[in-house]
């Protein structure tokens, strides 16, 4: 089984289960810092350079403190990795976990387990700070923190705040200069997208379905879902919450003009999406499939919400409206 699959039924296996409960909503999602950092980093006194000690909450409300820039890090996400690849944070990587692939320098980087953590490589590692994403449960979290390690996590959920994050790391490895590239970046990526769309009115908005994993599509509260908004798209699945098991005849009544799917995910026959996809009793009747309009994406790109995802969602607008998006 490859490792695509195996993180794609871990990422749903987890949302299905704790995507309503990793923290309140003040603090779900993107990071915020205290007052006091709020007002430091106001236009007349940014100076681009980090004040310790830095005081943070994190995506479950913990509030964690950064006496200094962390010399030592694991990452135990490969969205969280590739930010901090971006604002150039190699040297100071110490673990990474076995799905990470990207960049290729990640490749040789000890490793700190799976979707099961190795605590003992961690305690190993004496990382002065472990940050996780989304994927990582609240019970390895707690057990982190009881061996006296500090965990931040992150969990954006959307385009915005995964901006945000970036530029949170950027604040606490005091490399906010090499974060601002990178987010300037970003932004003028998903402008690009944005500008190319906004002739679409909404009448000419097609219809997308999108999915990730066999028989799984997302629908709002992901970054995913919004990425089909965002290309001026219609998610034949909006009316769901979060990661769902399709229903197979309404996907045929809602007759999507376009289908996106993840191009390097296989079942245990070796059949990828596509070839599930056009096999399904009726689904040959929908308007995507008669137009060949199925569309494989790199799941890589659609799945982490990290520096690459407005690349994605580039991606995302040139499979819907390949005539707009160049």
């Amino acid at each position: 089984m490859k490792w695509n699959k195996i993180w794609t039924v871990g990422l749903l296996a987890f949302t299905l289960a704790v995507t309503a409960g990793c923290g309140n909503k003040e603090t779900e999602g993107t990071p915020t810092a205290e007052p006091a950092q709020q007002e430091a980093k106001a236009p007349e006194q940014t100076a681009l350079k980090t004040t310790y000690p830095l005081k943070l909450k994190d995506a479950t409300g913990e509030e964690v403190t950064f006496d200094k820039a962390p010399a030592k890090i694991v990452s135990l996400a490969p969205s969280e990795t590739e930010a901090l690849y971006a604002i150039g944070m190699d040297k100071e990587i110490v673990g990474v976990t076995d799905f990470d692939d990207y960049p290729e320098a990640v490749k040789s980087k000890p490793k700190m387990g799976g979707m099961k953590v190795n605590a003992e490589a961690i305690v190993a590692a004496q990382p002065d700070v472990v940050f996780v994403a989304g994927l990582t449960d609240a019970e390895t979290i707690k057990n982190l923190r009881g061996l006296k390690i500090k965990v931040f996590q992150f969990n954006p959920k959307t385009i915005d705040a995964v901006v945000q994050d970036i530029e949170t790391y950027g604040q606490i490895t005091d490399h906010q200069t090499e974060a601002k590239k990178v987010t300037d970046q970003m932004k003028k990526e998903l402008q690009q997208v944005t500008d190319a769309v906004k002739s679409v009115s909404n009448e000419q908005k097609k219809k997308v379905y999108i999915e990730f994993s066999p028989g799984y599509t997302v629908g709002k509260g992901e970054f995913m879902d919004e990425m089909i908004s965002l290309a001026g798209g219609v998610n034949v699945a909006g009316d769901l919450t979060g990661w769902q098991q399709i229903n197979e005849e309404n996907i045929i009544k809602a007759n999507p003009d376009v289908i996106l799917y993840a191009k390097s995910v296989v079942d245990e026959n070796n059949k990828t999406l596509a070839d599930i996809i056009k096999a399904r009793s009726g689904w040959n009747a929908i308007k995507a499939i008669k137009d060949n309009r199925i569309v494989g994406l790199d799941d890589n790109l659609l799945s982490r919400p990290g520096p690459r995802v407005t690349q994605g969602l580039i991606e995302v607008a040139k499979a819907i409206y390949p005539d707009l998006v160049k």
